[in-house]
């Protein structure tokens, strides 16, 4: 008998909570800036941490790191290459 709910269906239980953590967390970061930008002199050291914590961490190029998909191109390419230069592949003659 098949074992109900597996790991994907845990996966997609997660999904929503960590929209809805990400949401809150992105509001807050909003709502600092905001106060910071209309009321500078009213706001308190915390909202300030906050506000510039997350404005760094958007600095941060995370797209940048290799990722598993563009490893197996890579190795495609290189593969194919490698082939082409040998003379494994021959055209029309």
């Amino acid at each position: 008998m098949a074992a109900v709910g597996g790991a994907g269906t845990l996966r997609l239980r997660r999904r929503p909570v960590r929209w809805a953590i990400a949401l809150v967390l992105g509001c807050l970061w909003w709502w600092s800036v905001l106060r910071l930008a209309v009321q500078p002199t009213a706001t308190g050291p915390v909202e300030g941490a906050y506000a510039v914590g997350g404005w760094g961490l958007s600095l941060l190029p995370v797209h940048c790191g290799p990722s598993p998909r563009r490893a197996s191109v890579r190795e495609r390419i290189t593969r194919a290459s490698r082939l082409r230069h040998s003379g494994a592949e021959s055209g029309p003659s």
